[in-house]
């Protein structure tokens, strides 16, 4: 692959981007906010700032999608879009409303308030780890080696601009999130219309390049089992338990707005997804099907389409669909391990003193991670297949009472599900002899810890009145 061309306007435009970020988050007064404003912007957050902020946060695993859709085709949409946009739609209108409702300002709070401050406290445990920053901070770290020339170890490059985006994080709070993430989301559909439309003037238009792919590209299984299919069925359940969906419906300025915008983000993640879809098989037919790194078929043809001069604003748009989704899980992941665990070890530092410590630890952790697991799509799937089967459950249970757990059930569901998965995970590891796979006797990871929490929920379902009446009281539409 020819060596990456830059020129100083392109150059200009990535510190332009950056100072930019610094700009939108900076608050005058970010020592002195309260913890409502500071964790969900005082839970005034406008329409379009909501879809702006959830469209973005939610789309950045951009290379691990180019990885994918460069091998595999359509099926992209598949396993990649559909499923999200199903669990999204039902996370309208089942949870939505409820959680902008309730009065707690996170997850592990909100289980707190229904099934005891232990619950609340293990649950921030699993949660953090879901919301780990680890692949966007790798594909942060891939992109920046490309863009100087492959030298030095991309975990420096990664370190860097993980510790760049703490800073402003820390600073800006959830506000500075939501600022920064309504430039992001112009800077990605543009970039990516752009390296689309350049890429039908190179190759032709999509019946052309239909017609060049091999047949497993134009297949919706992309030559996948159903049991691997359905995995990620199930891992799109994700979207429940995710804290950046239940923090924007809790931001929302109303019930109303979170129904809305949900539904207007999903529009907007189906024709994102037809842009990346294309893009990422525009990168099979023009640069070849030999690539030695498909993670990074996005910048390489990039490179070998666009003009010196506009190659600049796509890359920049790599980095607003990745670091949109990074300073958003550095955040939670810093709101969850410091607000709702590291509060109870010390009592007398601010919630949001804490916050902003373990902002800094998350991004320590998730560097960390990427050197055991260097692979986007990889970190999906493992965090994933050992988190939500624990979670899920419980925290539906918050708002549904036909989930509602007995409090004295709620944490060995968690923990018995997290353990059976991780340890199904760690025998497929040993005795599989494929590379990232983990099925053990035929078996992935995710289902035998789903399967031990239904089990649970089926024999510790509440049934007693005081409970149920207590998670309907929660449920009802409150008043500010």
């Amino acid at each position: 692959m020819t060596e990456l061309q830059f020129t100083a306007f392109d150059w200009l435009l990535l510190l332009l981007y950056f100072g930019l970020l610094v700009y939108l988050s900076w608050q005058k007064n970010w020592e002195s906010q309260d913890e409502e404003t500071f964790l969900l912007s005082g839970r005034k957050m406008t329409l379009p700032a909501f879809v702006a902020t959830l469209v973005s946060t939610w789309y950045g695993g951009i290379l691990g999608v180019g990885e994918y859709s460069y091998q595999y085709g359509i099926s992209q949409w598949l396993l990649f879009g559909f499923p999200f946009y199903i669990f999204s739609a039902l996370f309208a209108v089942f949870l939505a409303g409820k959680i902008r409702l309730n009065k707690a300002l996170s997850i592990p709070e909100a289980v707190a308030n229904i099934y005891g401050e232990k619950a609340g406290r293990f649950s921030a445990v699993p949660i953090f780890v879901l919301v780990s920053p680890a692949p966007y901070i790798l594909m942060l770290g891939l992109l920046f080696q490309y863009l100087t020339g492959g030298s030095g170890n991309f975990l420096w490059y990664a370190a860097a601009v993980a510790f760049f985006s703490v800073a402003y994080v820390t600073f800006g709070g959830f506000s500075a999130v939501v600022r920064t993430d309504m430039l992001q989301v112009l800077l990605m559909f543009g970039g990516f219309i752009l390296l689309l439309g350049f890429a039908f003037m190179e190759f032709g238009f999509i019946g052309q390049l239909w017609n060049a792919v091999p047949a497993t590209y134009r297949d919706l299984s992309g030559g996948h089992n159903l049991q691997y299919i359905l995995v990620w069925f199930f891992i799109a359940l994700w979207t429940f338990v995710d804290p950046s969906f239940h923090q924007r419906a809790a931001a929302a300025k109303s019930p109303e707005t979170a129904k809305k915008g949900i539904f207007a983000s999903i529009l907007l993640w189906s024709l994102f997804d037809f842009l990346t879809m294309f893009s990422g098989m525009y990168g099979w037919a023009i640069l070849g099907p030999d690539l030695q790194e498909p993670i990074m078929v996005y910048p390489y043809l990039a490179n070998e389409l666009l003009p010196l001069g506009i190659k600049g604003v796509f890359f920049v748009a790599l980095l607003a669909t990745i670091m949109s989704t990074m300073d958003s899980y550095l955040f939670l992941s810093g709101q969850t391990l410091g607000r709702d665990f590291l509060v109870n070890y010390f009592p007398n530092t601010s919630n949001n003193r804490l916050t902003r410590i373990s902002v800094f630890i998350a991004a320590v952790l998730g560097i960390l991670l990427i050197i055991i697991y260097p692979s986007v799509i990889d970190l999906w799937y493992v965090i994933g297949s050992v988190m939500i089967p624990g979670l899920l459950i419980p925290v539906l249970g918050v708002y549904l009472r036909l989930f509602t757990l007995k409090r004295e059930w709620v944490l060995p569901t968690m923990l018995i599900s997290i353990m059976v998965s991780l340890a199904w995970l760690i025998l497929g590891t040993i005795y599989n002899q494929q590379q990232y796979s983990y099925t053990f006797w035929g078996i992935e990871p995710f289902y035998p810890g789903l399967a031990i929490s239904v089990l649970l929920w089926m024999l510790g379902r509440a049934k007693d009145d005081g409970l149920l009446e207590r998670t309907e009281l929660l449920n009802e539409n409150l008043k500010e």
